[in-house]
């Protein structure tokens, strides 16, 4: 099984390129930066550094993060790791690994991106999969009409009567 799951946080703003096809495709590339704790050692009792991984998005993934994603924003991002090689104009092989993004949601809250100084805009801090469905899930605390409920949990409507609930 080839699945990976990273939350870090985005090194720069998405380079975004589209395909030359008759059908051009979004194609996003972003790298994160994923913090890694390292062995204590005598000089430094907690030292933490990172791994700073390549990421690529294809269709309505890409579109998102050209128009919602920040340098700076805390992302999770799902998908494979895909490696390859190629020739340099150097004649050197360069080997290559990206994780090919299947979703990609926000790890912090509208709050936080906002005190953090980037003033971009969390999309109802909504995530988005790379089926290119173009469908929203997994609110995160949004709601629909956009307001937080700040405790994961979405709001039953109005109307919904108890008998109707699957327990009780």
């Amino acid at each position: 099984m080839n699945r990976v799951i990273l939350m870090g946080r985005l090194t720069r703003d998405p380079e975004i390129r589209y395909s030359q096809s008759d059908n051009s495709m979004a194609i996003a590339r972003y790298t994160l930066a994923v913090d890694r704790r390292g062995r204590r050692d005598q000089n430094n009792d907690n030292q933490q550094t990172a791994d700073f991984i390549r990421c690529i998005a294809f269709g309505r993934s890409a579109e998102f993060a050209e128009k919602y994603m920040h340098q700076g924003m805390r992302m999770l991002v799902s998908g494979r790791i895909q490696t390859g090689s190629y020739t340099n104009k150097d004649g050197q092989t360069v080997y290559t690994t990206d994780v090919i993004v299947d979703d990609q949601e926000f790890a912090d809250s509208k709050g936080a991106a906002a005190g953090a100084g980037n003033g971009g805009s969390y999309a109802n801090n909504r995530s988005y999969n790379n089926n290119n469905s173009g469908s929203a899930y997994g609110h995160n605390g949004g709601s629909d009409d956009g307001s937080s409920i700040g405790d994961g949990f979405m709001n039953i409507p109005d109307g919904v009567e108890d008998e109707g609930l699957p327990f009780n």
